[in-house]
């Protein structure tokens, strides 16, 4: 039974509606104005509203996190790699391949950065890896319901795919040969992350066009793959607000002559 819990998950998913609803189970001792936006939004849609006791609640999640709002609904709807790859928000593509994810808040933190710093989707293995589950929709505070997601069966052919598209790949690693900001990211490309502890595998490495680090300056050899996924999105969010907004004023100059 898919299911998706939190305030915001379910409050993004109801406005997303990429998701066919059961039904909204409500807290009955919730009637503060975030929850009562929940109950309208759902009966606006035609989506039954049941209260229930918040043990009831913690059972049907099967988790105590769920902030007094669960909802039954659809799978969620994975997209094909090829209608991934056929469109994107801003003049460059920016993907974000992951080379086995296994950590659900891990997936549902990248998912949330990567909706947040402009990227055009997110790309997940088939097999050892998690999907997107109910504890990944609400650690993306609902973000999973917006980026589209697409599912693979082999990593490594998906970046030959990518790279037949002109989308340049670049690798994450400790082993990368130049520090991540220095590298141009104005241009159509994907940052492929690997697993929690393990890194990218070595096939997948090697079918990078380029592999970038991240200097360390402390004692710990490196960082959570969410927190280290966010730092690089950034910077490539930022290189590209720099370019647009130079030329922008170089415009605007070009103009008032």
């Amino acid at each position: 039974m898919p299911l998706i819990y939190g305030i915001n998950a379910v409050a993004e998913a109801l406005k997303a509606r990429g998701r066919g609803f059961e039904y909204v189970a409500i807290a009955r001792e919730r009637h503060d104005g975030r929850v009562q936006r929940i109950v309208s939004a759902c009966r606006a849609a035609g989506i039954p509203v049941r209260p229930m006791a918040r043990q009831e609640l913690e059972r049907l999640a099967g988790a105590a996190a769920h902030q007094g709002v669960v909802a039954v609904t659809s799978e969620k709807q994975y997209c094909a790699l090829d209608d991934l790859l056929s469109r994107h928000r801003r003049p460059h593509a920016f993907l974000v391949v992951l080379d086995g994810v296994e950590d659900p808040h891990n997936l549902g933190a990248i998912i949330r950065t990567a909706e947040a710093a402009g990227a055009d989707g997110i790309i997940i293995p088939e097999r050892r890896a998690v999907g997107v589950t109910a504890t990944v929709a609400k650690a993306s505070a609902g973000a999973s319901e917006h980026l589209p997601i697409a599912k693979v069966t082999n990593v490594s052919r998906t970046l030959e795919q990518l790279q037949q598209r002109n989308i340049w790949t670049v690798g994450l690693d400790e082993r990368g040969d130049r520090a991540y900001d220095q590298l141009d990211y104005n241009m159509d490309c994907a940052l492929v992350l690997g697993a929690e502890g393990k890194g990218l595998h070595e096939q997948v490495r090697k079918h990078c066009d380029f592999v970038v680090s991240i200097p360390m300056l402390g004692q710990v050899p490196s960082l959570n793959v969410s927190v280290a996924a966010a730092v690089v999105m950034y910077e490539v969010a930022r290189q590209r607000r720099k370019k647009l907004t130079t030329e922008g004023t170089e415009d605007a100059e070009g103009k008032k002559k």
